[in-house]
């Protein structure tokens, strides 16, 4: 037998999906708003469409201003 074990999918640690942004508001306390832009290609017509949605991230120090790049990371979701 080998002496090589094989990954079992629990042990296999999930990735967390990471996306960038621009800082949009950060007006309410230890929280952001950050416009995520992509882009893709449109299957029928093979034209470039581009595509923003919002989302909300945690800043505890309140370091992000408006208008500053930043990397959001996706987590499990957290009780207040």
């Amino acid at each position: 037998m080998s002496a090589e074990t094989s990954a079992t999918p629990a042990a296999v640690q999930r990735r967390h999906k990471e996306l960038v942004g621009v800082v949009t508001s950060a007006k309410m306390q230890k929280t952001i708003v950050v416009k995520v832009t992509r882009r893709f290609q449109h299957k029928l017509y093979q034209r470039y469409v581009r595509v923003s949605k919002k989302f909300y991230a945690h800043d505890e120090q309140g370091e992000a201003k408006l208008g500053d790049t930043v990397r959001i990371v996706e987590s499990r979701p957290l009780s207040n």
